[in-house]
């Protein structure tokens, strides 16, 4: 029983200290923050390029 409370007490104290699940998530909420300013930005294009093609395509014709 002591081995037992020995071992879990010593992965209880490692587990404050451990940081490599933080960097991933850092890692994630930086990525998916790059996404969303893409995304944004091809959102906001799309409707200034669609009128932009249809003008052209108006002036061809």
């Amino acid at each position: 029983m002591n081995v037992l409370y020995r071992h879990l007490k010593k992965r209880f104290e490692s587990f404050g200290t451990c940081d490599l699940g933080a960097t991933a998530i850092e890692y994630a909420l930086i990525a998916g923050l790059i996404s969303i300013v893409i995304l944004g930005g091809v959102v906001s294009l799309s409707g200034g390029l669609s009128s932009l093609f249809n003008a052209v395509s108006n002036a061809i014709n």
